[in-house]
Order: C-alpha cells, then structure tokens, then sequence
C-alpha cells in the first residue's frame, strides 16, 4: 500500500444511542396525505441538529402548516430536549390558539411524552406518528430541513450560536414572506395563506 500509496480512510464511528421506551405512541393517521385545503389542519413538525464554531452543536425545532407550507414556529436550542419541543409548540398554540390540527411528528423521546400527549390533547389536536424508521412519514419536513440547510446552512461557517440563530431566524423570515413556491402557484407561504383565506371566505 505504501508502494502504491494508498491510504485507508476509516469512517468515524457512530455513537450509540440508548432508546428510550415511549410512553405514549400513535398511529400514523396521517398516512403520507400531504396536502390541506386549509391553514390550521396539518401540522408537521421534527428537530433537525445544525453546528458552529469549532463542532459545537445546536438543534432546531420547528412546526410546519401543510396547507401553505409555512413555518408556524420554531426554536433553536443548544440541546435536543423536551424544552426544546414544548416551547416551540407553546410558541404556536399561542400564536393560533383557534387551530386544532392533526399534529404529526417521528417517535422522538419528545414526542412519544405523556407531557406532550397532554398538551395536544389539551389543546384539541390529534396526534399522528411516522412508523419506525420511516422518514418518508414525514417528508414535507424533511424537504424544508433539506432547502434550509441548501440555501442558507451549507453556504457558510458560523462562528457563534448567536450567528447561527440570526441566520436561521432571517432564512425562515425570507422563506415565509419572500420565497415563491412553483407548488403554491408562485406565491409565498404568506401571501399563499391569504389567498386561500379570501377565496374561501
């Protein structure tokens, strides 16, 4: 090898995570439909981990409205936890008291919480899970964690947390109000909510 000059490359090994036992599971009521007819009745959400400075890490959790492929709300945290989840969900139940979506998410130790089961059952959501090891479950989500990390993410180093955070919170502000969509008959999220809402009106 040292002839020829070859060099093995060995990949890093992956951690181990300890699964926890979910206290509350559900099914998959959503079933891969991903279209709405109205703001409010879809809600997608996950957590997505995004680095700075010198390998530091931090996670993103947001709630995405199927109908106008908005984001509702999110929450950058240092640590993927339940704060992290909760406050995001308080953020939009706050903001659209009115709204009881079905409320669809993986089977994150978050998620599958007696404490977060309550709150959407508080707040007169239905709860739908991705099957195990199925991303595709919740695939509209997963596209908006793949554009943002594209377009905004991959583009450049952060060299802070509160770099990072700017970042994410002027990319989320441009795609809601600023970035047309084919999809949304070349609207944005935004202005596509306020179409739907007159013409229905």
């Amino acid at each position: 090898m040292k002839i020829l000059q070859l060099q093995s490359v060995c990949r890093k090994k992956r951690r181990k995570y300890i699964q926890s036992t979910p206290e509350i599971t559900a099914e998959n009521i959503l079933n891969r439909e991903f279209t709405a007819d109205y703001f409010g009745k879809k809600w997608l959400t996950d957590v997505t981990e995004m680095k700075y400075g010198l390998e530091q890490k931090a996670h993103l959790s947001a709630i995405l409205d199927l109908a106008d492929k908005s984001i509702v709300a999110f929450v950058l945290g240092h640590s993927n936890n339940n704060e992290l989840v909760f406050e995001t969900f308080d953020i939009a139940h706050k903001e659209y008291p009115d709204a009881n979506p079905l409320f669809h998410s993986d089977r994150g130790f978050q998620y599958t919480s007696k404490i977060f089961h309550k709150k959407l059952v508080d707040a007169g959501m239905t709860q739908s899970m991705s099957r195990v090891s199925r991303c595709i479950d919740n695939g509209p989500m997963e596209a908006f964690w793949g554009m943002m990390k594209s377009e905004m993410y991959y583009l450049k180093k952060f060299s802070s947390y509160d770099e990072l955070e700017a970042a994410v919170s002027e990319y989320i502000e441009y795609y809601n109000n600023h970035r047309y969509q084919k999809r949304l008959n070349c609207m944005t999220p935004i202005e596509y909510r306020r179409y739907r809402s007159h013409t229905a009106a």
